[in-house]
């Protein structure tokens, strides 16, 4: 057995000594068979909730009704599911009852697509009774069974197989595509927050043009807070590779032109919000990059804006002006100035008030752009001056 199962290997063990039925399921094993790197290892078992939890030191019984047990071996957490079968879904998304077997294959047929009906026991031997192995070989995605069942089970299966396409490269059968667009509207019963994790998904993918290309042939473009436009087939996001930057791409494709509210609908956390927001003031708002626009910016955003203008642009890449530019920065943000807020006060002469953001942003300035020193003696002296102008023009 190879990394990162070997760890996991224990509780397979464990289960099949007390005997249980245990394997490896899912996008592990699927990654395995594709040679992508693993993330989170699944395991199904016949052994009930109950049986896990009394055979492991150390479990978080989350859906524990629905048959998942999180079992935490060496500080990483595993989920151990029973084998099960699901009824009827409500809100086409969740399964009115879930029933315990002890049949494998049976377990593997709830799935969405082949590739990822496939389980894998410790010898490293496949169970695959859908054809997984030949969907991986031959690159594309089909759903275990009828694809208008599977997607009205659970509509997020329908962005789970755009989101597919674009990380793996695969392509969608064409009567899965049909039932994409049969289904569409299914996909406004779920909730935004688990549609956004499947698209900043797809955004981060190697095909994601292909699959924005699909969005809108499907109709999905329809049912996504997406303004109804298609531009986003028109650009490269091939060299997208961290979250922020693809929001910020999305937000400037589509022309936003209030980018939190946008964000909103997309139910992004509003730190998510915020890095997005500033990415996108800098980027319509710098000309040139100077060391003031560095030093207000901050060196991430720098590099961010300087990339989504060579995606949007097409201009050469400005990333060692910025690096130098930066590394010579006399002071990186306001803590760094050698006076803080009572210093202002005293040396202004006056009460606090909003007028001190407004002193901090044009001494900052001028430190940055070499016009006086960071020194207390020579920021005391101008701190005065300047009082006596705010006064003056008062």
């Amino acid at each position: 057995m190879r990394d990162p199962f070997i760890k996991p290997l224990a509780i397979l063990h464990k289960l099949q000594q007390n005997g249980y039925l245990a394997y490896f399921v899912g996008g592990s094993v699927r990654d395995f068979i594709i040679g992508r790197p693993i993330g989170d290892i699944d395991i199904a078992t016949s052994a009930r909730p109950e049986d896990v939890v009394r055979l492991f030191p150390k479990v978080i019984e989350v859906g524990i009704e629905h048959g998942t047990v999180v079992v935490v071996l060496e500080n990483e957490p595993y989920e151990v599911t029973t084998f099960r079968t699901e009824s009827d879904y409500k809100d086409f998304r969740r399964p009115e009852e879930v029933t315990f077997i002890s049949s494998l294959e049976g377990d593997l047929e709830r799935r969405d697509f082949t590739m990822n009906a496939i389980a894998m026991d410790e010898n490293e031997t496949l169970i695959d009774p859908f054809g997984g192995r030949d969907a991986i070989k031959r690159g594309i995605i089909e759903t275990v069974g009828n694809a208008d069942e599977r997607f009205s089970e659970d509509a997020l299966r329908m962005m789970r197989a755009v989101r597919f396409m674009s990380q793996l490269s695969f392509t969608i059968t064409p009567d899965v595509k049909e039932a994409i667009r049969r289904n569409r509207h299914l996909l406004q019963n779920i909730a935004m927050e688990r549609i956004s994790v499947e698209f900043q998904k797809l955004m981060l993918g190697n095909k994601a043009t292909e699959a924005f290309r699909t969005i809108v042939d499907t109709g999905l473009l329809e049912v996504l807070p997406l303004h109804e436009k298609k531009e986003l087939i028109e650009y490269d996001w091939t060299t997208i590779s961290e979250e922020t930057s693809a929001w910020s791409l999305l937000c400037l494709i589509l022309e936003v032109e209030d980018t939190a509210l946008f964000l909103r609908k997309w139910k992004l956390s509003n730190k998510r919000i915020k890095e997005t927001e500033k990415t996108v003031v800098f980027y319509r708002s710098i000309k040139e990059w100077t060391p003031f626009a560095i030093y207000q910016s901050g060196l991430e955003v720098a590099l961010r804006v300087n990339h989504l203008k060579r995606i949007l642009q097409g201009v050469q890449s400005e990333e060692e002006k910025i690096r130098l530019i930066y590394e010579s920065l006399p002071i990186y943000s306001p803590k760094d100035i050698e006076a803080n807020g009572k210093d202002l006060v005293s040396w202004g002469n006056r009460a606090q008030g909003p007028w001190i953001a407004q002193c901090i942003q044009e001494l900052s300035e001028n430190i940055v752009c070499g016009k006086i020193e960071n020194d207390r003696n020579v920021i005391k002296e101008w701190v005065s001056k300047w009082s006596l102008k705010f006064d003056e023009s008062c």
